[in-house]
C-alpha cells in the first residue's frame, strides 16, 4: 500500500511515507474508538430492552457513566496523536521538500531550463508544494485510515448478517468507484486550468517587463485587453473543471449515503419477516449512521487528491532529471582549456498529448568544434549571431553538458568533475551583470565569500570603483536597489569586475563587458579588466572585432563550426576570410552617420 509507487505518486520523501503511515494508523485508531462509543449506547439500548420487555432490572448507570468517561479520555487522546502525526509532522515536512527542490534545481545543468518557463517552475517550488501539503495533512491519513477501519467494520457486518451488511456498504465502493473512475478525466481539467493561469502569469510578466515599450507605443489599452481576454478564459476554465468535480464529488456522497435508506427497508422488511430482531435492526441503524463519517472529510478533499496527482508528476519531473555531477577534486596540470570534437545540441520542449518530453534538437548549435585556449593567454570567440560563442563559454565552464566530444582543463575532463568545485577555478564577467539587492559590499563579495572587509576593498579600488563608491551615501554599505538599480551600466559592470578580481580564479570568461558603455566608462572597465586578466586563461566572446586586436589567438566560429583560427594579423590578411569580412563591414559602418 506504502511502498515506491505511492511514494512516486505523491511526490513524498521517505519521511513523508512514515509520517503517512503514522496518521493512517492512528486515524484507524480514531475511528474504531468512535465505533467503541457506539457499542456502549448499544449496551445500554440491550438492557434497557430487557427491561422493558422482559422484567429485567433497570441497568446500573455508573458503569456507563465510567465507560462514557473512559471514552471521552481516550478520544481525546486519539485524537490529539492524530492532529500531531498528520498536520504536525506533515508542516514540517513542506519546508524540508521546499529546501530539497532548490537544491535539485541548484544542481541541474543550465541546459535543463534552456526553454523552460521559470514562472511555471516556481509555481512548481510554491503552489503545487501548497497543494501537495494539504494532500499530504488533511487527505492521505484520513483516506487511508478510513479504507482500513471501515473494510473491518465491513467484514464484521457481512460475517454477522450478509444481508444487512451488504445494505450497510454497498454505496461506499459504488461512489468511490465512481470517482476514481473520472480521475483522469479530472487530472485533464486540471493540467487546462493550470496552462490557463500560467498564460495569465505570464501576460501579467509580460506587460511588467515591457510597461515603457507599450506605453511608448501606445498600445496600452490593446494589451490591457489582450491580459483580460486572459483572465477571462482562466477563470472559465478553472470553473468549469471545478464544477465538474463538484458535480460528481456530490454524486459519489448521494450514492454513499443510499446506504441508509436501503439499510432501514432491508432491515424493516427483515424484522417483519421474523428473520432478525430489534436489537440486529438496532445496531444496524447505529452502524450506518456512523460508518460514512470517516469518509466525510476524505471524500469532500478526494477531488484534491486527483488534483494532486499532476501537481506530484510536476514534482517528480525535477526529481527525475539527472544532476551534473562528477568529482570533488580537480586537481588539472595548467589551465589551458582544450575542446576536442566538441558538439552540442538543446533538448528542446515538445507537447506530446499532455505531457511535456524533452528531445533532441535536430539543429545541433555545436558540430565536432576543436580549439585550444591556452593558459596566459586571450583567446577570442568570433562569428556572427548563432555561430555557437556563447555556448562555447558555457561548456567550458560545465554549466551545459557537451552532447559529444570532450572538453579538458589542464588534461582533466571536466565532464567528470562536479560543476561547483570545477567552478572554483573560474570567473566571469559578462554583458548583463546580476546584482543583488544588498550593499556594494556584499555584492562585491560574492566573488569570494570568506574576503576580509580590506580584500574587497583592494579589489574594488582596482576595478576602479572608489571614484563612485565614495559618492555613495553610506559608501560601500550602500544598498545597491534591486538588480543594482541605484547605479549606471559603468558602475555595475565594474562591481562585476570587483567580484573576479577578488575571486582570483585561473580562468577568465568574458562577454565582451564592455560593450553596452560610453567611452568614459569603456576607459575604465578596460583598465579594470587590464588588471584582471592578467597571466589567466581567458576566453572572450566577441562581438566587435575592433576588441580583440591585441588577443593572442582568434577562433572564428560559423554555423556551430570552427571557420578559422589564428592571430588577429594572421586572419585580416587572410583572403576572403571570415573574419576580414567581418572586420571590413565593421569598418564600413562605422562610417555611418546621421
Amino acid at each position: 500500500m506504502f511502498g515506491e509507487a505511492f511514494k512516486r505518486k505523491f511526490a513524498l520523501t521517505d519521511q513523508g511515507v512514515a509520517n503517512v503511515k503514522k496518521g493512517t494508523f492512528w486515524t484507524v485508531i480514531v475511528n474504531f474508538i468512535d465505533f467503541a462509543g457506539i457499542g456502549i449506547l448499544f449496551m445500554l439500548m440491550k438492557q434497557l430492552m430487557a427491561t422493558l420487555l422482559g422484567g429485567a432490572p433497570s441497568p446500573e448507570l455508573l458503569p456507563y457513566v465510567g465507560g462514557i468517561v473512559v471514552f471521552l479520555v481516550v478520544s481525546f487522546v486519539a485524537h490529539k496523536m492524530q492532529y500531531k502525526n498528520t498536520y504536525g509532522t506533515v508542516y514540517g515536512e513542506v519546508g524540508k521538500i521546499r529546501i530539497s527542490l532548490a537544491e535539485r534545481l541548484r544542481k541541474l545543468p543550465l541546459s535543463f531550463f534552456a526553454g523552460r518557463d521559470l514562472a511555471d517552475l516556481a509555481e512548481t517550488i510554491m503552489s503545487d508544494v501548497d497543494r501537495l501539503e494539504h494532500v499530504w495533512s488533511h487527505v492521505l491519513g484520513y483516506l487511508y485510515g478510513s479504507y482500513i477501519s471501515t473494510a473491518v467494520v465491513a467484514v464484521a457486518l457481512i460475517v454477522f448478517d450478509w444481508r444487512m451488511g451488504i445494505a450497510v456498504m454497498w454505496g461506499v465502493p459504488v461512489a468511490f468507484g465512481l470517482l476514481f473512475g473520472l480521475r483522469k478525466v479530472f487530472a485533464k481539467s486540471t493540467r487546462r486550468s493550470r496552462a490557463d493561469a500560467l498564460i495569465v502569469s505570464d501576460g501579467i510578466q509580460e506587460m511588467l517587463d515591457t510597461a515603457r515599450e507599450i506605453r511608448a507605443t501606445n498600445q496600452v489599452e490593446r494589451h490591457l485587453g489582450e491580459l483580460e481576454a486572459k483572465i477571462d478564459t482562466s477563470e472559465q476554465s478553472t470553473a468549469f473543471a471545478e464544477l465538474r468535480v463538484g458535480l460528481v464529488v456530490n454524486a459519489a456522497s448521494v450514492i454513499m449515503r443510499l446506504g441508509v435508506a436501503t439499510t432501514i427497508i432491508l432491515g424493516v422488511n427483515l424484522m417483519l419477516a421474523g428473520q432478525i430482531d430489534f436489537l440486529v435492526f438496532f445496531m444496524y441503524l447505529l452502524t450506518v449512521s456512523r460508518i460514512y463519517a470517516p469518509f466525510d472529510q476524505a471524500l469532500a478533499l478526494i477531488a484534491e487528491l486527483f488534483i494532486s496527482e499532476v501537481s506530484a508528476e510536476r514534482l517528480q519531473a525535477i526529481y527525475d532529471e539527472p544532476v551534473a555531477e562528477g568529482a570533488d577534486t580537480f586537481a588539472p596540470d595548467g589551465h589551458d582549456i582544450v575542446f576536442d570534437s566538441v558538439s552540442f545540441a538543446y533538448k528542446a520542449k515538445s507537447t506530446h498529448g499532455e505531457k511535456n518530453i524533452q528531445e533532441e534538437d535536430p539543429s545541433s548549435v555545436l558540430n565536432n568544434v576543436s580549439f585550444t585556449a591556452k593558459e596566459g593567454e586571450v583567446t577570442a570567440l568570433v562569428g556572427p549571431s548563432g555561430s555557437g560563442k556563447s555556448t562555447c563559454a558555457r561548456l567550458a565552464a560545465r554549466l551545459w553538458d557537451a552532447s559529444s566530444g570532450t572538453i579538458c582543463v589542464g588534461g582533466v575532463n571536466i565532464a567528470g568533475i562536479d560543476p561547483e568545485v570545477l567552478l572554483t577555478d573560474y570567473a566571469m564577467v559578462f554583458q548583463d551583470v546580476t546584482l543583488f539587492d544588498d550593499t556594494v559590499m556584499a555584492n562585491i563579495r560574492i566573488g569570494r565569500k570568506d574576503a576580509t572587509d580590506e580584500e574587497v576593498l583592494a579589489a574594488a579600488r582596482a576595478a576602479n570603483c572608489d571614484e563612485f563608491i565614495n559618492k555613495l551615501a553610506d559608501d560601500y554599505q550602500t544598498m545597491i536597489g534591486e538588480n543594482g538599480s541605484r547605479l549606471s551600466g559603468g558602475e555595475r559592470q565594474r562591481i562585476s569586475i570587483a567580484r573576479a578580481l577578488l575571486k582570483d580564479a585561473p580562468i577568465v570568461l568574458m562577454d565582451e563587458a564592455t560593450a553596452s558603455l560610453d567611452v568614459e566608462n569603456e576607459t575604465k572597465v578596460q583598465e579594470a579588466l587590464t588588471r584582471l586578466l592578467a597571466g589567466k586563461t581567458v576566453l572572450v566572446i566577441a562581438h566587435r572585432m575592433r576588441t580583440v586586436e591585441n588577443a593572442d589567438k582568434i577562433v572564428v566560429l560559423a554555423d556551430g563550426k570552427v571557420a578559422e583560427e589564428g592571430s588577429p594579423a594572421e586572419l585580416r590578411a587572410k583572403e576572403g576570410g571570415l573574419f576580414r569580412h567581418m572586420s571590413e563591414l565593421q569598418q564600413q559602418s562605422s562610417g555611418w552617420a546621421l
